[in-house]
């Protein structure tokens, strides 16, 4: 049963509303833009992350092999991925998550991967924004590495500049709730 329903369109506005800045920016890939998306504005909001949750595990349930786990890069992964377990719960789906670190701990267990992933495991990777798609890529060496095998990635909004080709070329499909041309953005 589905208790959390999805509604793309007030999240499209969550999202103009609250993530969407206009100016001169640099952005994690190195390139200049004249927008920004700060999803965190809408990942960190209630309303927002049961929103995206909901949107996201949507198209999760749209695959051939249900993951067993979902998360990807610290730190901006982290609320989608809370997100996106939490409504799996109120649908009953078993699905666990996890972080991936840009540098490992330097105490216990020293890892790269935190969260209760295993070797073997499916799992999908969930980001805010793609551009080039470099996060994720780092991401999905670092979930390679113990084991897991990657099914895709899934993102609130691709910017459309390169990242689904180039996962896509490493042999990864990328799909996201909202390209930026919902936006209608004049780049």
């Amino acid at each position: 049963m589905n208790f959390i329903m999805y509604d793309r369109n007030f999240l499209k506005e969550l999202i103009s509303e609250r993530a969407l800045r206009f100016g001169d920016f640099v952005l994690s890939s190195g390139k200049r833009a004249t927008y920004y998306l700060d999803c965190r504005q809408v990942t960190l909001d209630s309303v927002g992350a049961k929103l995206i949750g909901a949107g996201i595990l949507e198209q999760i349930k749209l695959q051939q092999v249900l993951p067993a786990a979902v998360g990807g890069m610290s730190i901006g992964a982290d609320p989608i991925t809370a997100a996106v377990i939490t409504v799996a719960a109120y649908e009953n789906i078993p699905l666990k998550g996890f972080m991936v670190r840009k540098q490992p701990k330097t105490h216990g267990t020293k890892q790269f991967v935190e969260g209760p992933v295993k070797e073997g495991d499916h799992v999908v990777i969930v980001e805010d924004v793609v551009t080039t798609g470099g996060s994720s890529l780092d991401a999905i060496e670092k979930v390679e590495s113990i084991g897991a095998i990657v099914d895709g990635v899934i993102a609130i909004i691709d910017r459309l500049e390169g990242g689904a080709e180039t996962f896509k070329n490493k042999g990864y499909k990328l799909n996201s709730l909202f390209t930026i041309n919902d936006f209608k953005i004049n780049k």
